[in-house]
């Protein structure tokens, strides 16, 4: 008996796209991140009101609504400057995938902002202000010291942002993208089953958040090795 009822190809392609969404959207989320964390810790007021902005809007802000302000309002701003360049206007519409990506990243650097912020104010002061002594440009001191003991402190919270993330890469179905929840509701209405294929999708997306939730308690593990070991 076929489970997926001759679907099974469109469903696992359906599961690399909405793998495929989730890693660009996290690596492209995760610049947004670092950059809305220190844009908040900048020195220059105006920088930091940005920073504050930039969390303020995208933590406040549905992401399903994002996902359509990016899509279409990025369709009509693109078709403005096409006609603006060769007076031949229209409608631009924009791949659902990119579409995706960018909505779903400005979401995650949203809230990974705020995780990082935190990160970076947990360092001890005292290891920048030796660097500083030490004669550490700021590149050389964010490279060396912060950016590696952040981790320990980050971890746990941009590991729940990006559980979230692989659930969110379900709203881009709206947009036309076949993920596995586009494919299931293709699924459902062509074969009239719709408590198999959801079914189907939400083991796939258990399955994704559980290993991936895994990796991360593997990795804050690692992170607070020497922690564990000073402890002793």
């Amino acid at each position: 008996m076929d489970l997926l009822m001759g679907w099974g190809g469109q469903v696992a392609r359906g599961v690399v796209t909405t793998i495929e969404v989730a890693l660009a959207s996290l690596l492209l989320g995760f610049i947004w991140g670092i950059l809305g964390a220190l844009a908040q810790l900048s020195r220059w007021w105006l920088v930091r009101k940005i920073g504050f902005f930039f969390t303020l809007v995208m933590r406040g802000t549905p992401e399903l609504l994002i996902i359509l302000i990016v899509y279409f309002g990025g369709s009509v701003a693109l078709g403005g400057l096409s006609k603006a360049m060769n007076n031949a206007g229209g409608f631009v519409e924009i791949p659902a995938f990119a579409a995706g990506v960018f909505a779903l990243s400005l979401v995650f650097g949203g809230y990974a902002a705020e995780v990082l912020r935190g990160a970076f104010l947990a360092i001890p002061n005292g290891q920048i202000e030796a660097a500083d002594a030490f004669g550490f440009s700021w590149w050389d001191s964010f490279v060396t010291i912060r950016l590696p003991q952040m981790w320990r402190f980050a971890l746990p919270g941009l590991g729940n942002n990006w559980i979230s993330l692989i659930k969110d890469t379900s709203l881009v179905s709206v947009v036309g993208l076949e993920e596995v929840m586009r494919v299931s509701a293709m699924a459902t209405s062509v074969t009239g089953e719709p408590f198999r294929f959801y079914l189907v999708a939400a083991a796939i997306f258990y399955i994704l958040t559980t290993s991936n939730g895994l990796l991360v308690a593997m990795l804050e593990r690692r992170a607070s090795r020497g922690e564990r070991e000073l402890a002793r």
